[in-house]
């Protein structure tokens, strides 16, 4: 029987161990305070949500020895780890090397990264959200030589254990933001020279090189070159000729269709999107699932921007459509938002509106794995 890895997005905000994540949230438990303030915003909006498991600081790896045999008990079997470099330092690492790499049972599962290097702005912070949202605090692009040194982090304290995840020998790095990455490594030849680069340094290190993942959405504008001032508008699979990726997927819904609007609807426009990865890339597509959206707790005022109508049972139902589609291109990767996105409200843990609703209808769904 056909085995499936269910991979779900962590956002590694809900601690307080990170000391600069106190510019967007003061009292030191991470963005769990925005989670506490949230408000409904209008007659009928869902808010406020509690989850079942407490405030708990995800950071402390007796928190993730709950959360992993939740998990693995409900058919996620991969976390897929948003990570984050600022400021030439790494930012948010703790709840994976103090919570998930700590946990004494951390061999259930394995985990893969996710380098988030878009820009960070003041958006985290629902203080001053919507006046200031669009102020760059930190920059996601960096150098060559700044990649070269995050790279060797990479491979010395993540690719090499055993509970990392990859892909016939070659670990998995999920890459968020493709134009922050061609930007700051000046073009897209140097962009490749940089790819091949930690490709061989993973092949010194016992594995068959890399696996790099795209989360495909928008445009990028860019040159071959990065010194032509030839700048060009390029689609996402337009650049496979020149990049060595080698797969794709989604991190959210909100990356590629309308959100005010039933989960349903949207559900169109998702299969429209599956089938264009698939006609369009030469590139296996792993098949995205979001819960939904409303990111409505990180402002302080009004937003309409809200998926309606998602349930557990429609949201299972998506589930099923996405195994359908992994059966039908020989995949066998599924990538969900997400295991803990609360204050974008697509999230699996259990809440105290449809409690264990949404892990449950993954366990239905990909049962095989019991």
């Amino acid at each position: 029987m056909k085995k499936y890895d269910v991979a779900a997005y962590i956002w590694p905000a809900y601690t307080g161990d990170e000391g600069r994540t106190r510019i967007f949230w003061p009292e030191g438990y991470g963005e769990w305070e925005t989670v506490k303030a949230a408000r409904a915003q209008y007659v009928g909006h869902e808010w406020p949500r509690k989850p079942l498991w407490g405030y708990c600081n995800e950071a402390d790896p007796y928190v993730m020895e709950m959360q992993i045999e939740a998990a693995v008990d409900h058919g996620v079997n991969v976390f897929i780890y948003d990570w984050y470099w600022y400021d030439d330092r790494p930012f948010l690492e703790q709840c994976l090397n103090n919570g998930f790499l700590q946990a004494k049972n951390r061999s259930k599962m394995k985990f893969y990264l996710m380098w988030a290097n878009h820009d960070v702005t003041y958006g985290w912070d629902r203080r001053i959200s919507q006046a200031d949202y669009d102020t760059i605090i930190w920059q996601g692009a960096v150098s060559s030589e700044q990649f070269r040194k995050i790279a060797l982090r990479w491979l010395e304290k993540y690719f090499c254990l055993p509970e990392y995840y990859c892909i016939d020998n070659r670990p998995v790095l999920s890459i968020y933001d493709l134009q922050n990455l061609i930007t700051g490594l000046g073009g897209l030849e140097n962009t490749c020279k940089e790819l091949e680069w930690l490709d061989n340094e993973a092949k010194k290190q016992g594995f068959n090189g890399m696996h790099y993942q795209l989360i495909k959405y928008g445009i990028v504008k860019t040159n071959l070159s990065g010194f032509d001032g030839g700048e060009r508008v390029f689609h996402p699979q337009d650049l496979m000729d020149y990049l060595p990726f080698s797969s794709l997927t989604h991190y959210q819904y909100a990356h590629f269709a309308p959100m005010n609007t039933d989960y349903n609807e949207i559900m169109k426009l998702v299969r429209e999107e599956w089938a264009e990865c698939e006609r369009d890339f030469s590139l296996p597509y792993f098949p995205h699932v979001s819960v939904g959206w409303d990111n409505t707790p990180r402002y302080s005022g009004h937003t309409d921007n809200v998926v309606k109508n998602n349930p557990p049972e429609v949201f299972e139902a998506a589930l099923r459509e996405a195994k359908q589609l992994a059966d039908e291109t020989n995949v066998n990767l599924i990538t969900i938002n997400s295991w803990n996105e609360w204050t974008e409200t697509s999230y699996l843990q259990p809440d105290d509106r449809y409690g264990y609703g949404y892990l449950d209808a993954v366990k239905k769904v990909f049962d095989t794995n019991d």
